[in-house]
């Protein structure tokens, strides 16, 4: 059994958690989701518990799919408008609403600016 002492805004919240016995949604084996396991998740602000056992968490991890790309790593790219100069750019990941995107010559300027000298 583990204690916490989470503190959200002004209250606190104490938890304790003990380990769970789960069904991997995969092979139908029973895990053990631990007590600290699942401080983690909460630290982590996760809600769900996990679908799977760790073997199948890492065999879907490793083999290639619609989210895990070909054994020919091919990069996602994407096209976006950078946020400061407004010119057409490729990035290589899925931007974020509300986030800014650079090109790469305003990402680089940006972080030569902040760096310290």
């Amino acid at each position: 059994m583990l204690r916490a002492l989470h503190q959200r805004g002004a209250s606190e919240q104490r938890m304790e958690y003990h380990d769970k016995v789960l069904k991997c949604s995969e092979c139908s084996q029973e895990f053990v989701f631990t007590a600290g396991e699942q401080m983690f998740f909460a630290d982590k602000g996760f809600k769900n518990e996990p679908k799977r056992c760790k073997d199948c968490k890492a065999k879907r991890s490793q083999s290639p799919g619609p989210s895990s790309g070909t054994n020919n790593f091919q990069r996602a790219e994407t096209k976006t408008t950078c946020s400061q100069c407004g010119k057409e750019t490729t990035v290589p990941f899925r931007p974020t609403q509300g986030r800014p995107v650079f090109c790469r010559e305003c990402f680089q300027q940006r972080r030569s600016m902040s760096s310290p000298a």
